[in-house]
């Protein structure tokens, strides 16, 4: 008998384009992990909030795994705070579907807060137990904000300790946010798995970077990559400053910008970027080339010196992962998820958040020695190996069989060591 599981992820859709306001390493892993679920013959639904009547209420993500997109308030973009009012129609939705198609759940695996909200009320009605992954912790976020505007609501705060003391499991992406699951949200710690992320290394693989550059029509010179949302804890503004010194130092690097607020163009930190960009006379160096398809990352990987994960905070950082799997030379913040993601000195290198100085000499460093790059970029293709998507969905199959027996079975279809 196949497990049925409901994979609920509210506020974003796991098959948006990546770069916008709302998107990130959150869709690419409801994605890839309910695919290899599917494969492993999981019947996977993905539970997510509409945001535009035009697209198919339903689209298949593979074999046994479909995105159901439930109305639950306008169905438009909306700011993640003014979710919270949809919730108990979103739940009511997800209510529907179950009866109208005279299905059962036997768990349910929620991802971020707000999922998380959604995943206990639906618990109530089903009795069945619930998974659940954060991805982001309102707390960290809040020590790492650089402004007022950027702290998380105290109602998220509240949900997120609800969550953790009734949820059944727990899911952290690494020993840093277990610890601080248990030092900040009082989680009782058999009930947390350390699953890494993971990342797709048929797609992200090593090509050729002269190849990669003239197929995106770049020249020879250095070049820096960033890719992500534009928020402002995602540290582009020190980036900004490195580049500016390399730049006054005569390195010739420029930086390609990946990522953009596709929800809102042009607008908030974006345009306080692009402006910051005319004041320090980069504009000649730095390209903002907006939002990208997954499958045409890996030639930008390919294509760059040097990936830069400027991060003032990060769950994990799975750019870190997708560049390291393509041969990309990594330097990170030494915050969160990226002290471990990131093997200081053998994939890549850490530097204190927020130091300019610190960044710049660092990349500068990297780009003066080819050998050093090229050391590093064959370290992180083995590193990444690692941590391939179907290793990744056996570990969270094995956490679902410690919750239902159903999902046993399904173990001996995964494809880890395949």
């Amino acid at each position: 008998m196949s497990l049925r599981v409901a994979m609920l992820s509210v506020h974003t859709c796991p098959l948006a384009a990546l770069g916008g306001k709302e998107t990130g390493g959150m869709n690419v892993y409801v994605r890839e992990l309910s695919r290899e679920l599917g494969r492993m013959g999981v019947e996977v639904d993905v539970f997510t909030r509409s945001q535009n009547p035009a697209i198919p209420r339903v689209v298949r993500l593979g074999e046994r795994a479909q995105v159901v997109h439930l109305p639950a308030g306008p169905e438009a973009p909306m700011a993640r705070e003014g979710i919270v009012a949809h919730l108990d129609e979103f739940v009511d939705g997800v209510e529907a579907w179950r009866l109208t198609r005279g299905l059962d759940y036997d768990l349910v695996h929620a991802h971020y807060w707000l999922s998380g909200v959604a995943a206990l009320a639906l618990r109530a009605r089903w009795g069945v137990p619930v998974l659940q992954m954060f991805h982001t912790l309102g707390r960290l976020k809040n020590r790492a904000a650089r402004s007022a505007a950027e702290l998380e609501p105290l109602g998220r705060l509240r949900e997120e300790r609800r969550i953790v003391s009734q949820v059944d499991r727990i899911v952290a992406a690494n020993v840093v946010e277990r610890a601080e699951l248990l030092r900040d949200y009082a989680a009782r710690a058999p009930r947390i798995a350390t699953i890494p992320c993971g990342v797709d290394t048929e797609l992200f693989a090593p090509g050729n970077r002269g190849a990669a550059r003239r197929a995106l029509g770049l020249d020879a010179g250095p070049t820096l990559l960033w890719v992500g949302r534009l928020a402002p804890i995602k540290g582009l503004d020190t980036l900004l400053g490195a580049v500016e010194r390399l730049h006054a130092a005569g390195t010739g690097a420029r930086l390609l910008i990946v990522g953009g607020d596709a929800d809102e163009p042009r607008n908030g930190h974006e345009a306080a970027l692009r402006e910051r960009i005319e004041r320090l006379g980069l504009a000649a160096v730095v390209r903002f080339l907006g939002p990208q398809p997954q499958d045409v990352l890996p030639a930008y990987y390919a294509a760059a010196d040097v990936t830069v994960l400027p991060s003032y905070y990060e769950s994990f950082g799975m750019v870190a992962l997708e560049a390291m799997a393509c041969g990309s030379p990594v330097i990170a913040s030494r915050v969160g998820g990226l002290v471990t993601t990131v093997r200081d000195g053998v994939t890549g290198f850490l530097v204190p958040d927020g130091d300019v100085g610190a960044l710049a000499e660092r990349v500068a460093a990297l780009l003066a020695d080819p050998d050093l790059r090229w050391r590093v970029g064959r370290e992180g293709v083995r590193w990444a190996a690692q941590h391939r998507w179907p290793c990744v969905a056996e570990a969270v199959c094995r956490e679902y069989a410690a919750l239902t027996p159903g999902a046993t079975a399904h173990l001996a279809a995964a494809r880890c060591r395949g």
